[in-house]
């Protein structure tokens, strides 16, 4: 079969392209090589050169167009994420071009056997909790008022008690809190209830925080496995945020991959979403611990630096039951995650120059604030 990858030199993209040659599939590529993602806009040296490469726009009908002939199923993986108040942009990448692939497929009657699109964690907010009571609720995310006394946990919303305990959060709940789960929300009603209208079978995947080789150096939004180990390999100690009690679930990009290629041979998850997460939940002054284990930092004491990020949620942890009864399940620790990327980052330049870029970018976005009590 040939696959059409959008998104295919990124992160989750390139491994996917690497899983599907491996199982002698051909592979087609279109991504728009922005910056920082992709440094100088420049094809990533991991690329395979079997892949077809088309640079360009996901949402440049003619280009998509001509992406789309000949292609038998589509892993649609290109998207936009930041810290950026572009909020326009988010839906504009993500969801209008989900939109549009579909479009185009109905429209010129292609004869496409799937698609796949990328979700995210993001989609669930907070996630469910549970009061006092045992009552489930949905709650926002906490006010900047109560981030600034340095009051971290979630409160009980009026008509309920606390204190409130986080869930494992499966599928049913979408309670996006801001603009990139937001879009993602769109993105999955848009291929799962066209698809079904049209019977494209189509598959959305709501992916935890990955972790592994070739996520970039640059994207300021890309997450702790990143900026731990930049900050380990400097020899300097890393920010905890709040005070690093806050829940994860890292999982890592060959289990996403497993995943991923799973949906496509089994039809039972024809019109269905699914979360994909490493299921165990980890604080992030434990993955802290972990990432300097790996790199030797003895005697280290993940501690508060005193700041929060703005936007976070406390605890999220997802629930991959679904996915697993389709007999996938999550094999790699964080420190498989780690490990991994420890060897990617020894190809980078330099170091010291990515970690004061990304520092830089969150500065300049306001999303690092200090407590004021």
């Amino acid at each position: 079969m040939r696959f059409l990858i959008t998104g295919g030199a990124g992160f989750i993209g390139s491994h996917t392209a690497d899983a599907l040659l491996a199982e002698g599939h051909a592979v087609r590529v279109l991504d728009s090589l922005e910056e920082p993602v992709h440094p100088k806009n420049a094809i990533p040296g991991y690329l395979d050169s079997r892949i077809e490469f088309i640079r360009g726009d996901v949402r440049n009908e003619s280009l998509l167009l001509d992406a789309l002939k000949g292609c038998d199923v589509v892993y649609h993986l290109a998207a936009f994420q930041d810290y950026l108040p572009t909020f326009s942009r988010f839906f504009d990448v993500n969801a209008t071009s989900t939109a549009l692939i579909y479009e185009l497929i109905v429209r010129e009657r292609l004869p496409i056997k799937k698609v796949i699109v990328a979700s995210s964690q993001a989609t669930l907010g907070e996630g469910a909790y549970l009061d006092a009571k045992g009552r489930q609720i949905l709650p926002d995310l906490r006010p900047e008022s109560q981030l600034m006394k340095g009051i971290w946990e979630l409160q009980a919303p009026k008509g309920f008690e606390g204190p409130l305990q986080w869930q494992r959060t499966d599928e049913s709940v979408a309670n996006p809190q801001n603009p990139y789960g937001m879009s993602k929300i769109a993105e999955e009603n848009i291929a799962l209830y066209i698809g079904r209208r049209y019977e494209i079978p189509s598959v959305a995947m709501r992916y935890s925080i990955v972790q592994g080789p070739r996520q970039s150096f640059y994207n300021a939004y890309s997450g702790a496995c990143r900026v731990f180990c930049l900050n380990f390999q400097l020899g300097r100690e890393p920010q905890i945020y709040e005070d690093g009690q806050q829940v994860r679930d890292y999982v890592n990009i060959q289990d996403v991959v497993a995943a991923n290629l799973l949906v496509l041979h089994d039809s039972r998850a024809d019109y269905q979403m699914f979360n994909v997460g490493g299921e165990k939940p980890i604080t992030v002054c434990e993955f802290a611990s972990a990432v300097a284990e790996v790199f030797g930092a003895k005697n280290y004491l993940a501690r508060p630096c005193g700041k929060y990020r703005f936007g976070d949620t406390r605890h999220i942890c997802s629930d991959v039951s679904k996915m697993k009864s389709l007999g996938w399940k999550p094999t790699r620790t964080i420190y498989d995650s780690i490990e991994s990327y420890r060897e990617w980052l020894s190809q980078a330049d330099s170091a010291e120059s990515i970690l004061d870029y990304c520092n830089l970018q969150m500065a300049k976005l306001n999303v690092i604030r200090e407590i004021k009590s």
